[in-house]
């Protein structure tokens, strides 16, 4: 668990060192990787439903501790697919902004859902956190340059989210998560209401 901590402390040191780089990479790969890589990491909405699925597999244990980190960017392709190929999907966006509502609510109540459920749920998020990801899809990017990018980002933070839930094993470590679900919650629901358009 320490190594998770240090590995988490050491993505969150290297990330600025993407942006002098981006030149060089939008000539390598249309600008996909680097847009991909950076686009989860700009959006309030992205980065918190990513790391509340960390948190939540950590809350659960295994094999959820692992399997939903796995299910969100593998479903994020499959949903930016479907963008891409220019399939119509409603509410995307307030659907993007519930995810982090019902993510951080799932932490906050310490829900044990099972397996299944908790994979359905997780799964169609990620579709529509990837669906989100490929309409926006620059122009002049590469697609699976773009997809790669934004499927690295995602395990990234995904693996912040383990990290951070394994304070748990600490003396009142339930009650921080709880509390850090909550603020999470909260903030969807900000989302939802106060700012549909966020992604």
């Amino acid at each position: 668990m320490k190594a998770c901590l240090h590995r988490a402390a050491a993505v969150l040191l290297v990330m600025p060192l993407a942006v002098p780089v981006q030149a060089h990479t939008e000539i390598a790969a249309g600008g996909g990787f680097v847009r991909g890589f950076l686009h989860p990491l700009g959006g309030g909405d992205h980065l918190l439903a990513m790391v509340a699925v960390g948190i939540w597999g950590a809350v659960l244990g295994a094999p959820l501790l692992w399997l939903l980190p796995v299910t969100f960017p593998l479903l994020m392709v499959l949903g930016a697919l479907a963008a891409i190929g220019g399939v119509a999907l409603p509410a995307v966006e307030p659907g993007v902004a519930a995810s982090v509502l019902v993510l951080g609510a799932a932490i906050a109540a310490f829900w044990r859902a099972r397996p299944a459920a908790a994979l359905v749920v997780v799964g169609f998020f990620g579709f529509l956190h990837g669906y989100a990801h490929g309409a926006e899809l620059p122009e002049a990017a590469s697609p699976p340059a773009y997809a790669c990018g934004f499927v690295l980002a995602s395990g990234l933070l995904h693996g912040t989210g383990i990290a951070i839930g394994t304070v748990r094993s600490l003396p009142r470590g339930e009650a921080v998560l709880r509390g850090l679900g909550g603020a999470i919650a909260a903030a969807g629901l900000w989302m939802l209401l106060g700012r549909p358009g966020m992604a």
